[in-house]
C-alpha cells in the first residue's frame, strides 16, 4: 500500500527544512546531525518518488546523488588499460 503523494511531499519538505536547520547550526565537517538530515532527505525523496509513481505514474526530474557510485566509477576508470598518448614526450620513435 502506497502513501498519499501529498503526505510524502510534506515529509520531503519537512526533511529539507530540518537539513537547512542542521546545516545552519553545523558543528564541524562531520556533524552527525547534518549527516542524519542528509539521509532523511534521501529517504523522504524516495518515498515521495514512489508514491508519485504509484499514484499517478509520474516521476520527478531529480536524481539522488550517490557519492559511492561515483567513486566506484572512478576506480573502474583508473583500473582500465591506459592508452598510449601519441603526444607523450617519453615515447620512443623508431627511425628507418
Amino acid at each position: 500500500m502506497s502513501i498519499d503523494p501529498r503526505v510524502a511531499l510534506q515529509s520531503l519538505t519537512t526533511a529539507l527544512e530540518e537539513h537547512l536547520a542542521a546545516a545552519a547550526s553545523r558543528r564541524g565537517d562531520d556533524d552527525p546531525n547534518v549527516e542524519a538530515a542528509f539521509s532523511a532527505i534521501m529517504e523522504a525523496f524516495e518515498a515521495y518518488e514512489d508514491a508519485l509513481y504509484d499514484t499517478y505514474g509520474e516521476v520527478t526530474p531529480l536524481v539522488i546523488y550517490d557519492e559511492s557510485a561515483e567513486e566506484e566509477e572512478e576506480e573502474e576508470f583508473d583500473d582500465a588499460d591506459e592508452v598510449e598518448d601519441p603526444f607523450d614526450d617519453d615515447l620512443e620513435i623508431e627511425e628507418k
